[in-house]
């Protein structure tokens, strides 16, 4: 099958990796142009626990006319880019192009429909975790289930099709006919590892190696459940926070994507993660402290423009947020 995948980021080239080498048609959309001509020149590099796997890969553009319609779309932008870059990928999705979004946070999938108008569209969550090291180069940190379910009007048979062709990529993939507790778990899963990643510069695993973050998490998923259940959303039988921390232990060595973020000065997903629940816990009028001040953290840490070097602990020194010329206080 012809499937584009919107986003050259860490999980997109994941994506890309594992669908290409199962034979698939598999182009990157991507708006960085360097990146574009990096992974255009030197393919797509691919880090796991079996070595590092170079793929011939050079079907990488900007513009979504030289790539014409597919017959799926993975969409792994960040969510504040999400309604500019399915405008800007118009020319890949005709009326029956299957819309997968795999991406972080809430609203993604009213938005996706908003700019393409498709009715077979598709939401879900991965617990792979990826790691991208430089354009083109991923390090697959962790892998785990993804679980798919139908938006609006697409058909269980499409859905069944679209859950076949990940499966058979090597994507351990479900589906559940509960989309919205889908789409909810991870948002907890993703509120109560981000944040605490990317103001500590931790990896996903260490976080339950120290007693205060453990807390804090667990205050955060406290406070999701509580949102979740004002609501009327199941977030499933299990135990929430269990949940989480399976998912810090699966993926132990992971840099948060908002940890990545960080590291290289771009805007956060807090907004639609953290931010998210906190907007709709005033909906319902369900405090919800922790997560407002995670919230304010991180967005006055990308505020912040000083520069400091942080232990990643991951046996790698890096500079969180570099201070250009014009940056610099007294």
């Amino acid at each position: 099958m012809k499937i584009a995948i919107i986003g050259a980021g860490a999980m997109g080239s994941l994506f890309a990796c594992f669908l290409h080498r199962a034979g698939h048609e598999v182009w990157l959309l991507d708006k960085d142009g360097e990146r574009v001509e990096a992974i255009r020149r030197a393919g797509l590099t691919l880090e796991d626990a079996s070595g590092t796997h170079r793929l011939n890969f050079s079907a990488v553009t900007g513009s979504a006319g030289d790539i014409g319609a597919a017959g799926l779309v993975i969409v792994f932008v960040k969510s504040y880019d999400t309604a500019e870059a399915l405008r800007s990928a118009r020319p890949v999705v005709r009326d029956d192009t299957r819309v997968l979004s795999l991406q972080n946070g809430l609203n993604n999938l009213e938005t996706i429909a908003a700019a393409t108008g498709t009715g077979s569209l598709f939401g879900g969550s991965t617990a792979h975790g990826a790691t991208l090291i430089a354009h083109g180069r991923v390090r697959h940190a962790g892998s785990g289930d993804t679980e798919i379910g139908v938006f609006g009007s697409a058909g269980a048979g499409e859905l069944d099709v679209v859950a076949g062709l990940l499966n058979g990529a090597g994507i351990r993939t479900a589906v559940t006919g509960d989309l919205t507790a889908t789409l909810w778990t991870k948002l907890m899963v993703n509120a109560a590892i981000n944040p605490l990643t990317a103001l500590t510069g931790l990896c996903n695993g260490e976080i339950m190696g120290h007693p205060g973050l453990a807390d804090i998490q667990e205050r955060i998923v406290m406070e999701a459940c509580a949102v979740a259940t004002a609501r009327g959303i199941s977030l499933g039988g299990g135990d929430p926070l269990a949940t989480v921390r399976d998912v810090c232990r699966r993926t132990a060595s992971n840099r948060s994507s908002m940890l990545q973020d960080v590291l290289n000065r771009r805007r956060t997903e807090i907004d639609a993660i953290n931010g998210a629940l906190v907007a709709s816990g005033a909906a319902c009028a369900v405090p919800t402290p922790y997560n407002t001040v995670v919230t304010m953290l991180v967005k006055a840490l990308e505020l912040n423009r000083r520069s400091y070097c942080a232990d990643d602990h991951c046996g790698r020194k890096d500079t969180i947020m570099q201070m250009s010329a014009g940056d610099k206080k007294p």
